[in-house]
């Protein structure tokens, strides 16, 4: 039986969610400036590198924080864990290629918008299906959490504002 939800563990749960929106906010204004540029400029690619830096650090704090202590509380999560990490290999791929377009188009005076676009599209589709899943299966372990200790995850659930 299912323990009974404290307010700290439901707001972990919570936390996480609105740190995925964000992140999908996020990814949602960089994809609509770049459909809007004829020319990337400076601006835009900076908006585009933010964004790939918030989400690599989002999932390094996960990789190091939130899910090594999930893991030790709930040892039966390893293999979620192992994939929810793997696909973070997969994300971090694209970033770096979307990464390398930038600032080759920063450095070029121009950068391939279609690609990026492209890339980004590829990105979006592979974080919407990672996200839900890993909110439908952290999610639940963090709401049937029966303890934890205060900040572990803070690294992960605070983005900066970039």
């Amino acid at each position: 039986m299912a323990s009974p939800l404290t307010g700290r563990t439901a707001a972990l749960s919570l936390q996480l969610s609105q740190a995925h929106n964000e992140l999908r906010r996020r990814l949602t204004n960089v994809r609509s400036a770049l459909g809007r540029r004829q020319g990337a400029d400076d601006s835009m690619l900076t908006h585009c590198l933010a964004f790939c830096s918030a989400l690599t650090n989002h999932h390094q704090g996960e990789d190091e924080g939130l899910f090594a202590a999930l893991v030790r509380e709930r040892p039966d999560l390893a293999p979620t864990v192992a994939k929810l990490v793997e696909d973070h290999g997969f994300i971090a791929a694209i970033l770096t290629r979307v990464r390398e377009l930038a600032e080759q188009g920063a450095e070029k005076e121009g950068a391939d918008l279609e690609v990026i676009g492209r890339e980004l599209d590829g990105l979006a589709a592979i974080m919407e299906s990672h996200f839900g899943y890993e909110e439908r299966a952290i999610g639940a372990a963090l709401d049937a959490a029966v303890r934890h200790e205060d900040g572990w995850a803070q690294p992960v659930l605070r983005l900066r504002t970039s």
